[in-house]
């Protein structure tokens, strides 16, 4: 019951401020920021932490220019996604804009599927909106995204009503082997996506690379997934191009994963997800705490987890 309660309250709330133009949603994001940012330090030591170990070559100010820069992309990313809520497929086609998608679609031709690695830069909440160019002969193609179900069952159905408004499949990270299999089983044609670049749980830990000038667990899920599939792998590079405008560019990393070396799949991703975090570091989830296990205490976790 009172999860229900909550469930309206906040879906409520977040509803009729979807119905405001992202224009006035802006003037919300920044006066949130002066919040999160300057009054409760949101996870500013994580943030601090991460950048300065990621970029051990820039300054001071360098460094707090991104932090400024997160922050209030942070605050944007937030109020962008309440719009999910109220927004037409017309606006969201010119707010996000996809490009090379006929070369996904080509990797779903003659009964193929892809799976897509994508990362938590730019608003990776509007990226579901890729259901919007699968229409007609497309249209029977399933896009799915696989999601880690949040502890709170209310911000839970939120969360996954937002994602699913432009039709895609939500897939629960715990059930994504067996449904991939059942949907492989039923000779549908999909498009999973996976965002691959935050820590893996320690029994998933199997790879590690320099990522961001730091040794770094990788998750190696996809890779696994793609070989045992024989579907195609994309990358999906992200760019904002402007508030409230972003652009996705699809990029085939393999069409053959069963002839890849092993973990030349996963690290042909790390090295895309580090150039895109490269190219403008203020849009990537910084509050994240990416590097914190070292690999001795992984590998201690491990052989626990095993006795």
């Amino acid at each position: 019951m009172m999860n229900k309660i909550l469930y309206y309250i906040v879906y409520s709330w977040m509803y009729l401020h979807a119905l405001l133009p992202l224009k006035a949603l802006y003037i919300l994001s920044d006066i949130l920021y002066f919040w999160v940012y300057k009054v409760g330090s949101y996870r500013l030591q994580v943030v601090r932490e991460n950048l300065k170990n990621s970029f051990p070559d820039k300054t001071k100010d360098e460094l707090r220019k991104i932090e400024k820069e997160f922050y209030h992309h942070f605050c944007d990313y937030f109020v962008e996604t309440i719009k999910l809520l109220h927004i037409t497929d017309e606006e969201m086609q010119r707010r996000m804009q996809f490009e090379n998608i006929d070369l996904v679609k080509d990797q779903m031709k003659d009964g193929n599927s892809a799976l897509m690695f994508l990362g938590h830069y730019c608003n990776w909440e509007w990226i579901p909106s890729i259901t919007l160019h699968f229409k007609g002969k497309d249209s029977d193609k399933i896009l799915g995204e696989i999601y880690k179900p949040l502890k709170n069952k209310a911000m839970d159905d939120i969360f996954r009503k937002i994602r699913s408004r432009f039709g895609s499949l939500g897939i629960a990270k715990h059930e994504t082997l067996r449904v991939i299999v059942k949907l492989r089983k039923e000779k549908k044609q999909t498009l999973i996506g996976f965002m691959a670049d935050q820590t893996p749980s320690v029994v998933n830990i199997h790879y590690w690379s320099p990522f961001l000038n730091q040794d770094t667990p990788v998750f190696t899920g996809v890779e696994r997934i793609a070989k045992q599939t024989g579907f195609s792998v994309i990358y999906l590079d992200m760019e904002k191009t402007g508030r409230g405008y972003y652009k996705a560019t699809a990029r085939l990393i393999t069409d053959k994963p069963a002839e890849e070396p092993e973990y030349s799949i996963t690290e042909t991703y790390i090295r895309a997800m580090e150039k895109t975090i490269m190219r403008n570091p203020a849009y990537w989830l910084w509050t994240h705490k990416r590097w914190k296990r070292t690999r001795e205490e992984v590998e201690q976790a491990q052989k626990a987890h095993r006795k």
